[in-house]
């Protein structure tokens, strides 16, 4: 297989590096599967709590083999987003930390993680039609609902090309940063010292929320598993050392 997905452990966060610097880890069918069971091996270790996406330098994913993109058809194209879906279906918080060029499926990559930290070489590039084949993986859907119709259009449809610094003002990654992937794995870790969980739950309903069209549906949606998180050990054991400082202070 040319390429690899690399797995290292800070603590509760796992860095997931898809790597094939040479090819500016171009996604081929045998990469997207490594990612793939990199992630379900993450979402299977009780460890760990958090995920951090990125790529070998000096890329962070210049999109899906042209060659085995070229010659796929239906069953080749989604073993080629079987990779990128992985991320976006996992039940764990996701950062990307984008290192460099998010081009194509490289894009869709990095949007489906839940938040993104940009380097100072990030660039995120559609580039579909200039390829003269139309966006796929959901590209479309993801974009237009982290950066709006307009940024989306503009991207998609007349080529612009997002920098980091422009990134940010379009609302498509959270913050700039010089180390991308050491700033991502200290946002993880914010999440991954939670409850792993609660922190689940939290995500679920938080994908359930955002399809919702009213606040009282939200309240529903939400009241059985705080209700449970209320039950949990952990909660106890957080209320009772806050309780401890308080009688302290």
């Amino acid at each position: 297989m040319s390429g690899e997905v690399i797995l290292e452990r800070r603590g509760a966060v796992a860095v997931v590096t898809v790597s094939d610097p040479e090819r500016r880890n171009a996604l081929t069918l045998d990469l997207s599967q490594a990612l793939a069971d990199t992630v379900a091996a993450c979402e299977a270790d009780p460890g760990v709590g958090a995920l951090v996406v990125t790529g070998a330098p000096p890329a962070f994913c210049a999109g899906a083999d042209l060659t085995q993109l070229g010659e796929s058809r239906e069953e080749g194209l989604r073993r080629i987003y079987r990779g990128f879906l992985s991320v976006a279906n996992c039940s764990l918080p996701t950062v990307a930390a984008v290192n460099g060029a998010a081009v194509g499926a490289g894009l869709n990559l990095a949007l489906a993680c839940d938040v993104r930290i940009a380097g100072p070489k990030a660039r995120f590039d559609a580039r579909f039609l200039n390829l003269g084949i139309h966006p796929g993986g959901g590209m479309t859907w993801m974009l237009q609902r982290l950066a709006g119709p307009q940024t989306a259009k503009a991207m998609v449809l007349f080529g612009e090309i997002l920098d980091a610094d422009a990134a940010v003002r379009h609302g498509l990654v959270w913050s700039r940063a010089e180390d991308a992937v050491a700033a991502a794995a200290a946002l993880a870790e914010q999440a991954a010292s939670a409850p792993r969980d609660l922190a689940v739950t939290t995500k679920s309903s938080m994908r359930t929320t955002a399809s919702l069209g009213e606040h009282a549906d939200a309240v529903e949606t939400e009241l059985v598993p705080q209700i449970a998180s209320m039950d949990s050990p952990a909660f106890a054991a957080r209320l009772a050392a806050l309780k401890g400082r308080i009688s302290r202070s």
